[in-house]
């Protein structure tokens, strides 16, 4: 996403930009202006491949248009197409007038080599360390008194300190990798993760991700579609196994250059190997849209849920509601800012147990977070991450309260 931002923030200053030789031409003819449009989103989607051959035909229609040639030039880079990504720099450098500020962009491209900074065969991989401390890491009881019992037969208990807020700083690693399969639209996705508590170990999780993406296209309608197996573990014991379905459908709107909109679906079966009566198949379906400006990215979502759960759960199967609103912005050339609000509503069917807890369970979580994300070199950042959690329900044993501070330094595509 930082790649693409960037790529958005030269095309508007470089396009069309005239050569100290040439004149400013004519405004771009509509198809070409639309091309390039099409080229930016699929540089926004990931499609490098697509992009690249929309970016030649723009710059075959209009070579004045220095935004396509820099755009082409840095996605040949990314590639692993060094000698062409040379050519296409050179080529920039030749016929444009280009600022201090792009200048450095292409150096700092001509500088990882391209070929050995992001090698096609191998894909593009993430590397995180990540250092922090959580105020509940427990998810504990943000009151220690409870009742149950109905009528006449409430009983109010205090909870035991273990099921009570516990503080822990933790360590962390993660890593992704996403290779893409040749060139018919396939991806390979792997995401592996581990944390462990420097005193809570019964909190200690890890798990580890394996996905197959694929992207189709017909009549400018574009459908991304994601199949994907996951495990995580608790106390080093299997605590849960996911399979998930996921599809993203953009349709041919009409749209302003720096809007998209995406219908969005997913299904979700998880089961529980330690306590099977909380198995169940969660269904999405909303919708996304998003809003590119010169330095930033702001997107919402909004999705209805149900979730269908095995004989035996509390409260039985349940409905809600899922959105979020998330900001992204480049605030200096090394420095990114991130804000984000996301909130999940979830009403049981069923009373929750009967003659204990006499209630459908409504469960209200909201979540907000902020960071910071400094390039401290070409495959090296600096990122902080501050998170603020707050479940809200109508049975007061699950209600909880969290705020978490972390570090991370995060390598990529050496």
């Amino acid at each position: 996403m930082k790649r693409r931002l960037a790529t958005i923030v030269f095309a508007a200053a470089l396009s069309p930009w005239p050569s100290h030789a040439q004149e400013a031409g004519p405004a771009l003819a509509p198809e070409v202006e639309a091309l390039y449009q099409d080229a930016v989103r699929a540089l926004s989607a990931g499609r490098l491949e697509d992009a690249t051959a929309m970016l030649q035909r723009v710059v075959g229609s209009e070579p004045r248009h220095a935004g396509a040639w820099l755009d082409l030039a840095m996605t040949q880079c990314e590639l692993g197409n060094a000698a062409e990504a040379e050519r296409l720099f050179a080529t920039l450098a030749q016929r444009f007038a280009l600022s201090p500020g792009i200048l450095e962009t292409v150096a700092r491209y001509r500088a990882t080599g391209c070929g050995r900074s992001l090698p096609r065969r191998t894909g593009a991989w993430l590397l995180a360390a990540t250092r922090g401390h959580d105020d509940n890491v427990n998810q504990g009881a943000a009151d220690p008194r409870f009742t149950i019992g109905t009528g006449s037969a409430q009983t109010e208990y205090e909870l035991d300190p273990a099921f009570l807020p516990k503080a822990d700083s933790f360590s962390q690693l993660g890593a992704s990798w996403v290779r893409p399969l040749g060139d018919a639209g396939w991806s390979a996705i792997i995401q592996a993760y581990g944390r462990w508590h420097d005193r809570e170990h019964a909190q200690d999780t890890a798990s580890v991700l394996g996905a197959l993406e694929h992207t189709w296209k017909a009549g400018g309608w574009r459908l991304r579609g994601t199949a994907a197996l996951g495990y995580v573990t608790l106390d080093r014991t299997l605590y849960q196994r996911q399979q998930q379905l996921q599809a993203r459908i953009t349709p041919p709107l009409k749209l302003a250059p720096e809007a998209e909109f995406a219908f969005y679906g997913n299904l979700n079966h998880v089961i529980y190997p330690t306590r099977p009566a909380y198995d169940g198949s969660t269904l999405e379906l909303g919708g996304i849209a998003a809003w590119r400006g010169k330095h930033s990215l702001t997107q919402a979502t909004l999705t209805g849920l149900h979730d269908e759960s095995s004989a035996g759960r509390p409260g039985g199967n349940r409905s809600g509601a899922f959105g979020s609103l998330q900001w992204y912005g480049e605030v200096a050339p090394r420095l990114a800012l991130e804000a984000g609000l996301t909130y999940q509503r979830w009403r049981s069917q069923e009373t929750y147990s009967p003659g204990l807890i006499e209630v459908r369970r409504l469960q209200q979580t909201g979540t907000a977070r902020v960071a910071a994300q400094w390039r401290l070199l070409p495959h090296t950042s600096l990122a902080a991450e501050w998170r603020i959690t707050r479940n809200r329900e109508n049975i007061a044993l699950f209600q909880y309260n969290s705020r978490a501070l972390q570090l991370s330094l995060r390598w990529d595509n050496f």
